[in-house]
């Protein structure tokens, strides 16, 4: 197998193909690459995850309520199947944050005065845990501090219980219940400036906040092998008479429920790409063999007539094609491991997480091996054989020569305008219309790598746009801390910079259709008169309100299996925890989580209750935001405050981020791939073609001649495989689309004319750099060495 006669023509076949070589080793690197970088981050944070998870006691079952007396806190431990019970208190409040203007919103959770082991433990990164006889001690989280450069010793004050009291930071700490840390309640994404978590003494807290004996949140962790649901049924029904809004599980806590749809899709997203990368090398290896044992026909023959077997030929040219991947696979095994610890490190400023270790797994490097050999011997495995399987006789007699005639376009009255030198382009196409056509398709997939590179760019932008300048138009969302009567709504006009403001009302509610069920909704009542919060359906039309039932966003009515018509059973969650049949009325689209819209009206009609509202949705002067903000931090009543560029500014941080870390990665790695696949179609369309041009030079055609008909060829090709790139490109875009369907967002299918603009500007530099380069060696011909052959 290795023959030391072999192996020296082996290095100089490596040396004589060197460019095609480079091209095709770039290619398996970066479809190496993008697998290794993609896989190991994957494997990275699930493990991370699933040992601070574990580490720290993360509850399976969180419930919160009005107020519940401690004492049934020994009902609820013994439930079947619970194993552990943390009762506390939770209260969100506002914050005074030195030399911050607009208005900040803290989440008080109590703990324990000594430092026991709790569910939902602290990991503290720096500083202490609180002393028992401080009630002014706090923790805050670490996201927080950094937003706002706090530090130990520092103060901050809080309207707790319409009281101020300054809050002083004794240690920074993350919990495994805020890895993602946001506040709910509409909000998607975090906002670190704008809402932290602090930890507080059980004692001090309850205390501001009349619930001594009593707890308002609990948190449960399971036995192995409970069912769930049974166990969020049974605590459900010791909990209805206390104001419970309904007990989730883990799988809906939203934290855990974004980090893991992230990990889940890069799993997904990590699949894909590098198996198409990887089957371009392998059609690329598959065309570069093949013609190398075209033009090394004598050379096989003379091998066998002096003794050399089929199993060493065959052995001669995997060894090739193995050779050629080896350098590929080893610069992606070192690359993808360097890209994935800084992709890493992009997801650790997104999720925080006290320890991430990045591993440069050695089964997942031996994994990519095995794949890499199996898409070389894949791709080489058609030439091998024909490498093989040629008799010495007929291997030393030169190829027949092809078949010429008049090609169609020739037949076609418009052939009598071509040139020499187009009828020889059009017959070669013609005759070779099999290789012409893999060239294409080559190229094709090529382009649709970069329309699909610039497509996430292009869905961000129109997300962003969708979502808070069509459908969100309010700049700012108060919310109150209880529903409040309808005139409040005329009472905002008049704070400072708001220049009009449209009520809502917001219903805490499970619904269910059929065996369908979804808990931890809302039903939010919208003024059917408003122009802030604005409808539409997928066309961009408007969608009214109807005046009863409900209108839901389409992923919703998804994921329900329910149609306009049809009826919801809506359990509500507050009051009185009535059961109501309403029915759907119509669907909306909106790209950014689930919603449930209704005419506020009917929503009061169906609550039974006055003209109340939850929130106001304002439009404000923004020379005058700082007023707003600076009054509405001294009202005890307003328990949240949303800002609309604050919202865009957060998705962009956190989800638009390591987006455009991996956008960056693939339209470097499409133009790499782009650039390899045209250099291979024009080098191996010179190699295969060379006798003949070089023929057409010795009876008279000049070397500008020659160089039309090949790279007139190759303009041809690079022409007709632009189109079908575009297609499979948006082919792609809308595969990648499906697979960031989610329920925290979802990319719409947005193609622009700019994204097929730069894949065309791409490949037609490509294929002008690389015409050049091909233009050269054509220049440098040896016409004497070319038409050298054995008779």
């Amino acid at each position: 197998m290795f023959n030391s006669s072999l192996d020296r023509k082996l290095w100089r076949d490596l040396l004589g193909l060197r460019g095609q070589v480079l091209a095709i080793a770039l290619i398996v690197a970066c479809g190496i690459s993008s697998l290794i970088m993609i896989q190991s981050t994957h494997a990275s944070l699930a493990l991370t995850k699933s040992i601070y998870y574990d580490s720290y006691r993360f509850a399976h079952v969180f419930a919160q309520m009005k107020r519940a007396p401690e004492t049934l806190a020994s009902q609820i431990a013994e439930i079947p199947g619970v194993a552990q019970t943390q009762t506390r208190i939770v209260v969100d409040v506002t914050l005074d944050i030195p030399n911050f203007d607009e208005p900040v919103i803290g989440r008080l959770i109590s703990i324990p005065q000594e430092r026991v082991p709790i569910l939902n433990d602290l990991y503290i990164r720096k500083g202490r845990y609180i002393e028992s006889e401080r009630g002014d001690e706090v923790l805050v989280s670490e996201a927080f501090a950094e937003a706002h450069k706090l530090d130990l010793g520092d103060s901050i004050g809080a309207v707790i219980n319409s009281r101020w009291q300054q809050l002083r930071i004794v240690g920074i700490a993350l919990s495994p219940e805020y890895v993602y840390e946001v506040r709910g309640e509409g909000s998607l994404f975090p906002d670190h400036k704008r809402f932290g978590v602090i930890w507080m003494g059980r004692k001090a807290l309850a205390t501001a906040f009349d619930l001594d004996d009593a707890f308002n949140n609990v948190t449960l962790r399971l036995m192995p092998g409970v069912f769930e649901e049974d166990v969020i049924e049974h605590l459900d029904q010791l909990l209805e008479r206390y104001g419970s809004l309904g007990a989730y599980g883990r799988k809906n806590q939203l934290s855990n429920k974004v980090f893991s749809q992230d990990v889940d899709q890069l799993k997904v997203s990590g699949t894909m790409m590098p198996c198409l990368f990887l089957a371009i090398a392998a059609f690329l290896l598959n065309f570069v063999i093949s013609r190398l044992v075209g033009t090394q026909r004598e050379q096989i023959a003379v091998l066998k007539a002096l003794g050399y077997g089929n199993i060493a030929i065959g052995g001669h040219y995997l060894k090739l094609v193995l050779s050629i991947v080896s350098w590929g696979t080893i610069i992606g095994i070192v690359g993808g491991f360097w890209l994935g610890s800084g992709y890493t490190h992009v997801y650790t400023e997104i999720f925080r997480l006290p320890i991430l270790h990045y591993e440069a797994r050695t089964d997942l490097a031996i994994a990519v091996i095995c794949i890499s050999v199996g898409a070389a011997c894949l791709g080489g495995f058609g030439s091998v054989r024909k490498a093989i399987s040629l008799p010495p006789a007929e291997a030393m007699r030169p190829e027949p020569p092809a078949k010429f005639r008049p090609s169609i376009i020739e037949r076609l009255s418009i052939g009598r305008f071509l040139s020499p030198g187009g009828r020889i382009i059009c017959r070669n196409l013609e005759r070779k219309s099999v290789q012409a056509g893999f060239s294409i398709l080559g190229i094709a997939i090529a382009i649709a790598l970069l329309v699909v590179g610039r497509y996430f760019e292009d869905a961000l932008a129109y997300l962003i746009d969708f979502q808070f300048n069509i459908v969100q138009r309010q700049d700012i969302t108060i919310i109150f801390n209880e529903p409040r009567p309808n005139r409040v709504r005329y009472e905002i006009t008049h704070f400072p910079g708001v220049l009009s403001a449209e009520p809502f009302r917001t219903v805490p509610v499970n619904l269910m259709f059929e065996h369908h069920k979804r808990q931890g909704m809302a039903i939010t009542g919208i003024d059917p008169a408003g122009r802030l919060q604005h409808l539409v359906d997928r066309n961009l039309y408007p969608v009214n309100l109807p005046p009863d039932g409900v209108v839901l966003t389409t992923k919703l009515a998804q994921i329900l299996d329910v149609i306009p018509g049809e009826k919801l059973t809506v359990e509500v969650l507050e009051g009185s925890h009535a059961v109501h049949q309403v029915a759907v009325m119509g669907l909306v689209d909106e790209l950014m989580g689930f919603n449930v819209y209704m005419d506020i009206y009917a929503l009061n009609r169906l609550m039974k209750e006055g003209q109340t509202v939850s929130g106001v949705y304002a439009a404000i002067d923004l020379n005058a935001s700082s007023q707003l903000y600076s009054y509405l931090k001294k009202i005890p009543d307003v328990t949240n405050v949303f800002l609309r560029e604050a919202s865009i500014e957060s998705f962009q941080e956190s989800m638009g981020k390591n987006m455009q870390v991996a956008t960056k990665v693939l339209l470097v790695f499409a133009t790499i791939i782009t650039v390899s696949v045209v250099y291979n179609a024009a080098q191996i369309s010179l190699s295969e073609r060379q006798r003949e041009l070089a023929s057409l030079r010795i009876i008279g055609f000049t070397r500008a001649e020659i160089a039309f008909i090949l790279l007139g060829e190759q303009g041809i090709i690079t022409l007709v495989a632009i189109p079908l790139g575009l297609v499979l490109g948006s082919g792609l875009a809308a595969l990648m689309s499906v697979g960031y369907d989610s329920e925290l967002y979802r990319l719409p299918l947005i193609v622009t004319k700019a994204n097929y603009t730069f894949a065309i500007m791409v490949v037609i530099a490509a294929a002008i750099s690389c015409g050049l380069i091909v233009q050269r060696q054509l220049n440098r011909l040896d016409l004497i060495a070319v038409l050298k052959t054995r008779e």
